[in-house]
């Protein structure tokens, strides 16, 4: 990582979390993109899941995502903690749910940091997170006929 200096740049957002939010419409890469803009920012990183076309060996036919109640309050708790861990100057996270065809946006997270490194570890730190902490589940409907349920995205 490389040193911190003095100037305010260099360090943490105040509020960095931009935009935080579970939606059953479709997701944009820009508006994500747009909430992480900072003049302070030299490292941008975006990450954008989607729906494939195959899981475990087996082509899915459809998939849908549910939540928990709880799971925007869970993402804001992750949020808070990689924006803590790292030198974030914004942050932003969207994810799908309801009905979603193969290609479609399922996840879209964002991280800026003064400097590339920062923000590409940010950025995983920050959808590894999501995946394993917060109530989001998968189902998946396989063109065997079988499904399939995925705890935690």
């Amino acid at each position: 990582m490389a040193p911190m200096s003095d100037h305010p740049g260099e360090q943490a957002a105040q509020d960095p979390i931009k935009l935080l939010a579970i939606r059953e419409t479709g997701l944009s890469l820009d508006e994500v993109f747009r909430a992480v803009g900072d003049d302070a920012s030299g490292g941008t990183a975006l990450f954008v899941g989607t729906v494939r076309n195959h899981d475990g060996g087996a082509d899915v036919d459809a998939l849908g995502y549910s939540c928990h109640p709880s799971a925007e309050a869970e993402m804001r708790r992750v949020a808070e903690k990689v924006a803590a861990e790292y030198p974030v100057r914004a942050l932003a996270a969207v994810h799908r749910i309801g009905d979603l065809r193969v290609g479609d946006l399922a996840v879209v997270v964002a991280v800026s940091c003064p400097h590339r490194g920062e923000a590409f570890e940010a950025c995983r730190k920050l959808i590894d997170d999501l995946k394993h902490e917060v109530p989001i589940w998968k189902h998946q409907t396989f063109s065997d006929g079988t499904e399939e349920w995925v705890g935690a995205c």
